[in-house]
């Protein structure tokens, strides 16, 4: 697809002049950015042989055919729960004989806007935009009645799509994204995660200051939480980084008016009236950085010890590929690497290939991503309607490099 390049320039007036990316006033703040869509070609047998993942790990097509799978969830029987957030469903997924392939492909359920998905004590948890339910499931897996735990979640904007997860208190966390670029919100449930009373008896703002954090989960030995924040757009194809954040109670991560590693975002000031440094001092900077618009979707720990030793507690993100940059980014799975104290070192590629022909096409888009029962790792594609299965090969006999503690 043809590159459009977009420029809009911002005259901004009224800033003060307390650091040297924000401009004195009456001084225009140029924002520009580019459009670039790979175009999509079909996941052919050819073409997922050729994705590249580390030495012992294989990649396969685990179930296809199945229009926009968004976000996974799994049963310990390994009955597995796909959403499709422009028809709504829920479908169950199931590999009766274990062989790494869905045979069974059943609706569910379907309610407007269906996305996030948990699953606790035999119960699945489904997000609307507005909407929180839950159902029982039943012995085949099939789910019972959907009842409403609340109707009352922030209205939908740029970032609609709900996402939950349970943590290791057993409390169940939802993230709300922004309804904008950046902009100040008027519900302080927006750009947040949530902490849901599982018995629709009320909520609170567990994490503030977060454009949205898709993908979240816990450290398994600290139960310290990570996020993966979208940056903002149209500010150039290098800002805004995507961030990885440790996420803590009562904690604010900046947006909009501070990015990335304590940037000031001119076009919006503090709301609370204070300037840039003092509302710097008090937001949590990123712990890293991620090239800018990649959108990263799903984020999960390795729990498992099927794969090698060195990848113990590191964590798995999918990039689900860029839109806002001349040269795509994304279009990968990424590994955080962490060290024994449980603090992220780094990222680094783990299963690429999806994008093809120097960047001009793509023929997947990974976006959830969950740790099987197996400890194989299962990705869903909802652009060609695929979900990927990772896995490990035991008894092969390469080894992957040591990895570097600090």
């Amino acid at each position: 697809m043809k590159t459009t390049v977009l420029l809009a320039t911002a005259f901004l007036a009224g800033f003060s002049t307390i650091a040297q990316n924000v401009p004195p006033e009456g001084t225009p703040f140029k924002m520009q950015g580019n459009i670039y869509l790979p175009k999509k070609l079909p996941a052919t047998p050819e073409r997922v042989a050729a994705l590249k993942a580390p030495a012992g790990f294989t990649v396969s097509k685990y179930a296809e055919n199945l229009d926009m799978p968004r976000m996974l969830a799994q049963a310990p029987n390994g009955d597995l729960y796909v959403s499709n957030r422009v028809k709504g469903t829920v479908t169950l997924l199931r590999d009766a004989n274990k062989d790494g392939k869905v045979e069974t492909t059943k609706q569910v359920a379907q309610k407007p806007h269906l996305h996030g998905l948990a699953l606790k004590d035999g119960k699945l948890y489904m997000a609307a935009v507005r909407e929180l339910y839950v159902a029982d499931v039943k012995a085949d897996g099939t789910l019972g009645e959907l009842k409403t735990l609340y109707k009352d979640l922030p209205d939908a904007g740029q970032h609609a799509n709900r996402t939950l997860n349970f943590g290791p208190d057993g409390k169940l966390y939802l993230s709300v994204g922004s309804t904008c670029n950046a902009c100040d919100e008027d519900n302080p449930e927006n750009a947040t995660l949530l902490e849901v009373s599982t018995d629709g008896s009320g909520r609170r703002v567990y994490a503030t200051g977060l454009r949205n954090t898709i993908g979240f989960d816990w450290h398994p030995t600290t139960k310290a939480l990570f996020g993966m924040d979208h940056g903002i757009d149209w500010l150039g194809d290098e800002d805004q980084q995507e961030e990885f954040n440790q996420l803590k109670p009562g904690a604010n991560y900046g947006w909009p008016s501070i990015i990335a590693d304590g940037k000031p975002y001119p076009a919006n000031k503090p709301k609370s009236g204070e300037t840039y440094e003092q509302f710097d001092a008090k937001a949590v900077r990123p712990l890293l950085l991620y090239k800018a618009h990649s959108a990263p979707l799903g984020l999960v720990f390795n729990k498992a010890q099927q794969f090698p030793k060195e990848y113990q507690n590191d964590a798995f993100v999918t990039m689900h590929g860029s839109w806002n940059r001349a040269q795509p980014s994304g279009y990968k799975i990424v590994r955080v690497r962490f060290n024994e104290q449980g603090q992220p070192q780094q990222f680094e590629d783990f299963v690429t290939g999806w994008l093809v022909e120097d960047g001009k096409s793509e023929f997947g888009r990974p976006c959830a991503i969950v740790q099987a029962t197996d400890g194989s790792l299962l990705v869903s594609d909802d652009d060609n309607g695929v979900i990927y299965r990772v896995a490990y090969a035991a008894d092969s006999k390469a080894s992957a490099k040591p990895k570097k503690k600090s």
